[in-house]
């Protein structure tokens, strides 16, 4: 599927950049869409939340932030904290289209990235977000043998041109100030994949799959 037909897009991620990692491509490849995106995470810390805002300015995107806990610890959070905090974030209206983290994450492993696509697929299933259908990213990292790849078999896989690549490598490097050796650098995907899903059902199929997993 194409962006043809979309035109209002809800993008709900746990941390700010992440935006750009699994989807800045599709993004600045989409200037006709009406993006708002939900961070769930850091919306305290000013350095982040500065650079965050810039990035949406550069997306042409509305935007966000909450602050549920990120420690080192990574205590789970209960169910019902994060889809609040997706709720409390998200303009209450209708979307062409969701795009979220997977339920397994793109890396192993970072909870509050899993938590954030249950919650959405939950909402999703419940009601609470209206929209036409959803997306969840699609990389894995071989259980940490590698850094995150796009899933060559997706629902969805897009090869990002070299300029537009290059634009979200300095929305990284330059707008979020990571170095050229860090690990969000050095990840970058040059190309996106995300796993569709039209219905609610389908969503849901697929998270039971996977937590059965």
């Amino acid at each position: 599927m194409t962006g043809s037909g979309i035109k209002k897009v809800a993008i709900i991620v746990a941390h700010p950049d992440d935006e750009t990692l699994w989807a800045g491509g599709t993004i600045l490849n989409h200037p006709s869409w009406n993006c708002f995106i939900a961070c769930l995470c850091r919306g305290m810390d000013m350095e982040r939340s500065e650079k965050f805002h810039k990035a949406l300015k550069i997306y042409g995107a509305e935007g966000s932030m909450g602050d549920l806990d990120d420690g080192p610890e990574q205590n789970p959070l209960e169910n019902s904290e994060v889809e609040k905090a997706v709720l409390a974030l998200l303009p209450n209206d209708h979307y062409d289209l969701l795009i979220t983290h997977n339920p397994a994450g793109e890396y192993t492993r970072h909870l509050r990235h899993e938590e954030a696509g249950k919650a959405v697929i939950r909402l999703w299933g419940n009601g609470s977000l209206s929209a036409g259908r959803l997306w969840t990213f699609a990389y894995e990292d071989g259980n940490r043998q590698y850094y995150p790849r796009p899933v060559r078999e997706a629902s969805i896989y897009r090869l990002l041109t070299r300029v537009t690549w290059f634009r979200k490598y300095r929305i990284v490097t330059e707008t979020y100030g990571f170095e050229e050796n860090s690990f969000e650098a050095e990840t970058t995907p040059r190309a996106e994949s995300f796993w569709q899903y039209k219905s609610p059902v389908d969503a849901k199929t697929s998270l039971f799959n996977q937590l059965i997993s």
